[in-house]
């Protein structure tokens, strides 16, 4: 195999510039088009130079993705997550995650549901509350837009009441272990308790939620453990079946793509769970979080696209910096290639990166440790 060195030495024999497409010496008709190309052309020129970087740098990249395998990329969802396996045969996808994750975490979110419905109605003064401190003055004014006086929450709010009702009048026949049961319980009958004071009331305030909450959060708790136990048996379930079909050997250089919102891309559950699936040697380069606003039309596109552009960088980084390993990092990395230089103009030589993410080993125990 020719290595960079070699290949750019065995080019004198036939003269590197011939070799790479380009003459030595400009033409003299050259010269006389320079001298008369006005400066709007000039500049386009030089542009035209980026465009074309930007033209290979897509080719490259396009056919890169075919190659890219294995790769399971996950698709973060209210099942706990679609899972698709990339190989050179194809794909295939699951959700592995057992139904009582979706379940458990569907009732946990009962306070929110309420929150969703009085938020704006919430007046803009904060009480006195323990956590008064914590509140921001003005995210209050963002959120709490509409008159404090108005009665318009009372009847989205009864509509809501009347899914907590039924749900909780099904509920001993959804089969769930018995201390999930007890927990939703609580959690639905906290929920209508709230409801109905309040309406009866046509009042509302942060201290009298802040209350509703505080007193399910016990049972939120419960909720959340049982969701943990069951993605975390799910993904490792999945991920030992695919491990056997593709093989100790590739899966040694497993990528896995994890696409998320940014309000859950820092210790995503998912990325938690995945890293004692893989190569511990290549976690830190080989597991990869992409946050996003929406999720995507295409999921397993954008992964491999994304991924594709991360591994051609990787190998671009070395190749086109070898003598700078600061800028490589930055190339390879997430850090703009022009981050450092900025900090230096700014006055600062340094910035403050944030820190890694700290995987508790509690989750394999079947507990989530990311208090939520």
């Amino acid at each position: 195999m020719a290595t960079r060195r070699g290949f750019i030495g065995g080019a004198s024999g036939i003269g590197t510039a011939a070799l790479i497409g380009y003459s030595t010496a400009p033409s003299a008709a050259a010269a006389d088009t320079t001298a008369t190309v006005t400066q709007t052309q000039a500049r386009e020129s030089l542009f035209a130079v980026n465009a074309g970087m930007r033209a290979n740098y897509a080719t490259l990249k396009a056919e890169l993705i075919k190659h890219l395998a294995p790769v399971v990329v996950v698709q973060n969802d209210a099942k706990g997550g679609r899972f698709t396996l990339v190989t050179q045969d194809g794909q295939e996808s699951a959700n592995p995650v057992p139904q009582t994750f979706e379940l458990a975490k569907s009732i946990a979110h009962v306070p929110l549901g309420i929150f969703s419905v009085i938020a704006s109605y919430l007046a803009d003064k904060i009480p006195n509350l323990p956590n008064a401190n914590r509140i921001d003055p003005h995210d209050l004014v963002l959120v709490a837009y509409n008159d404090e006086a108005s009665t318009a929450w009372i009847e989205p709010l009864k509509a809501y009441a009347t899914k907590l009702t039924t749900a909780r009048a099904n509920l001993p026949a959804a089969a769930l272990p018995a201390a999930l049961t007890t927990s939703c319980a609580a959690i639905l009958d906290g929920g209508l308790k709230f409801i109905n004071a309040s309406v009866a009331a046509k009042h509302f305030d942060m201290k009298s939620f802040e209350d509703f909450s505080g007193s399910v959060y016990p049972a939120i708790r419960t909720n959340m453990e049982h969701a943990s136990q069951a993605q975390i048996k799910g993904v490792q379930e999945i991920m030992k079946t695919w491990r056997a079909k593709v093989g100790e050997a590739a899966w040694a250089d497993l990528y896995c793509v994890v696409l998320s919102q940014w309000t859950t891309s820092v210790l995503n559950q998912n990325t938690i769970i995945l890293k004692d699936c893989m190569n511990a040697a290549k976690v830190s380069t080989h597991l990869i979080d992409l946050p996003g606003l929406e999720p995507p039309a295409d999921p397993v596109f954008t992964a491999l696209d994304n991924l594709a552009r991360i591994v051609q960088d990787n190998i671009a980084a070395e190749l086109v910096f070898p003598k700078d390993t600061t800028v490589a990092d930055a190339l390879k990395g997430q850090q703009d290639l022009l981050s450092d230089e900025i900090l230096k103009q700014l006055g600062s030589n340094t910035v403050t990166a944030p820190a890694a993410p700290s995987y508790n080993t509690v989750a394999a125990a079947g507990v989530c440790p990311v208090p939520h």
